[in-house]
């Protein structure tokens, strides 16, 4: 039985991860949130593997506050830079199998076409660099590893847009919505799944990929949708970037091209309208 370290367990992937587990018997999960691990304490990291051996360590661990990043950029270095920094070098004297995961906003926006994993990655704010950062490191000191880049991630569980949304839909009757940044809504189910088929299959196609559901949105756009799936009784106004103001500066466009991880672990393309009526189903 293989044995797999999730990091992060509040995380709405680690959430997923679990609702998963049925389906992968023969994976033995071990959970850790924060207070039961602080990947930023490299003496808390090196101890816990140590005491257990894992043939794989998922990373859902990090500080995603984008805003709130601008004001705290050590705090989203120490966790997103050097906690990923003391997993990686946890796993290369241990030998796990790092699954890390990072962010479409390792780009700056400027491309028009989905980015792919060689293109020059640019990060335009504190939350973007400090994941790049952390993605360095690993690069750095591991060979075996897999860096998935996500964008727009929701679910029933955690924190997200999706979430916030139906909050915003009981509390007040109208809205405003960006309608001029654009990326891919990427249910985490979808990914949880996608992260235990590259540890089922014993993979070693090793590397960074980026994994998305298809499709290019505006946030309006799928606030839009989120509201007609859920038949909410909110009034929603497109606004455009420039006049909704907000600490960070976000791409105008990170839509994601995930055709190599299609390739590379036989996985199906699913529609970003698709897995949210997918999550509408699983909803509680």
């Amino acid at each position: 039985m293989m044995s797999v370290l999730v990091i992060g367990k509040d995380s709405q992937l680690a959430q997923c991860i679990m609702d998963c587990e049925k389906n992968f018997p023969e994976i033995d999960f071990s959970y850790k949130d924060s207070k039961e691990l602080d990947i930023t304490d490299e003496k808390s990291v090196k101890k816990i593997f140590e005491d257990y051996t894992f043939n794989y360590c998922i990373n859902c661990a990090a500080y995603t506050n984008v805003d709130k990043a601008e004001t705290e950029p050590l705090r989203a270095k120490t966790v997103n830079t050097i906690g990923a920094q003391n997993i990686a070098r946890a796993c290369k004297v241990n030998g796990s199998i790092l699954i890390h995961i990072s962010t479409d906003f390792v780009f700056d926006g400027e491309k028009k076409t989905p980015y792919i994993e060689e293109d020059y990655t640019n990060p335009i704010n504190v939350y973007g660099k400090t994941k790049r950062d952390g993605e360095l490191e690993i690069e750095k000191t591991l060979e075996k590893y897999f860096i998935i880049r996500t964008s727009w991630l929701y679910s029933q569980k955690g924190s997200n847009f999706l979430k916030t949304i139906l909050r915003i839909a009981k509390e007040r009757k109208e809205i405003s919505v960006v309608n001029d940044q654009f990326g891919s809504p990427t249910y985490a189910l979808d990914l949880a799944h996608l992260t235990l088929k590259i540890i089922s299959s014993k993979s070693n196609n090793y590397g960074t990929y980026h994994y998305s559901n298809l499709g290019k949105i505006s946030w309006y756009d799928f606030a839009l949708e989120i509201s007609k799936t859920w038949k909410l009784d909110l009034k929603i106004n497109p606004i455009k970037a420039k006049d909704y103001i907000t600490h960070a500066v976000r791409p105008s466009y990170s839509v994601l091209d995930s055709s190599k991880a299609q390739k590379s672990f036989n996985i199906k393309a699913i529609k970003w309208n698709e897995s949210l009526q997918k999550c509408f189903l699983n909803y509680n």
